[in-house]
């Protein structure tokens, strides 16, 4: 089996190990993340960084890389204390992969790729109308990462949309996001439809393997 020490992984080629690194994590979730400037200029970033925190107060975290060049997204954050994650879903993951040029900042992503910004409730920054699942979310919290400069970002959510079709919303409140047409994403560029394997239901000491509730 291949076997890389870390130091082999800092001798990789740059872009070789950019590739191999993002992929170890395995399927992650493809998110836009939609903010707007003081002036109500918008910007639109694809992310795959998003971690739940909690759920009473609902928190999510998400990383920003390091800010020693000019980070729209991040400034813009950081300046109105507002944002939104936007699930990437089939219909726009060509779009939404496009957001990550590195448009100048005079460039409104959504108008780039075709995309359409929409407000609700009097929510600052923008949410993506053709995402079938938006959160709105307020700036709580900033980690510097010491070790490579990124920041994780900690919001609680204030607004959560979810889409009308049927199914999506279970009972119980878990998501159906196959149903959502919701994609993940491996690596840098290589997004994924999702079915599910199984739900087991809830773990208990004891159980045997065949006992586990589907």
């Amino acid at each position: 089996m291949p076997h890389f020490t870390a130091a082999d992984l800092g001798q990789l080629e740059k872009v070789y190990r950019l590739n191999l690194v993002n992929a170890i994590t395995g399927f992650k979730p493809a998110n836009l993340l939609g903010t707007a400037d003081g002036a109500g200029r918008t910007n639109l970033a694809i992310i795959s960084s998003v971690v739940h925190l909690g759920s009473n107060p609902a928190l999510l975290g998400l990383v920003m890389r390091p800010p020693s060049v000019e980070r729209h997204s991040y400034d813009n954050l950081r300046a109105t204390g507002h944002y939104t994650l936007n699930h990437v879903n089939t219909a726009i993951a060509r779009a939404a992969h496009l957001t990550s040029a590195n448009f100048p900042r005079e460039v409104a992503e959504f108008e780039a790729t075709g995309l359409t910004p929409e407000y609700h409730d009097d929510f600052p920054a923008p949410y993506v109308q053709e995402s079938h699942l938006q959160i709105g979310l307020t700036l709580l919290q900033e980690l510097p990462i010491e070790a490579n400069g990124t920041v994780l970002v900690i919001g609680r959510v204030e607004h959560l949309y979810l889409p009308d079709e049927p199914g999506v919303l279970r009972a119980d409140g878990s998501l159906d996001l196959t149903a959502a047409g919701t994609v993940a994403l491996s690596g840098l560029d290589t997004y994924y439809e999702t079915h599910p394997v199984a739900r087991y239901g809830y773990a208990r000491p004891g159980q045997k393997l065949e006992e586990l509730p589907l």
